[in-house]
């Protein structure tokens, strides 16, 4: 899987998770997860699952732990996707 279908797909898992006042625009690559778009430590998880789920991989507690920003997870992804 490419990086930039990794992103995309990323992108619509964040998305489901904002809150009402925070506009999808505002999913850039360095949008800090949970300062800049607002998300929960509840929903976090929840991405995180949707995570592991959309890619078939397994996220450890370090890896979520560096999953701060999106291109943390878009880098996070690739590397335990890569061949």
């Amino acid at each position: 899987m490419q990086e930039n279908e990794i992103q995309q797909e990323l992108f619509k898992i964040v998305k489901i998770y904002l809150p009402q006042d925070v506009n999808e625009e505002a999913i850039q690559l360095d949008s800090h997860l949970m300062q800049d778009l607002g998300i929960n430590s509840a929903h976090l998880v929840d991405i995180v699952l949707d995570v592991e789920d959309a890619f078939d991989i397994t996220l450890d507690e370090k890896d979520m732990e560096a999953m701060q920003r999106v291109r943390d997870a878009i880098e996070i992804v690739t590397a335990k996707t890569a061949p």
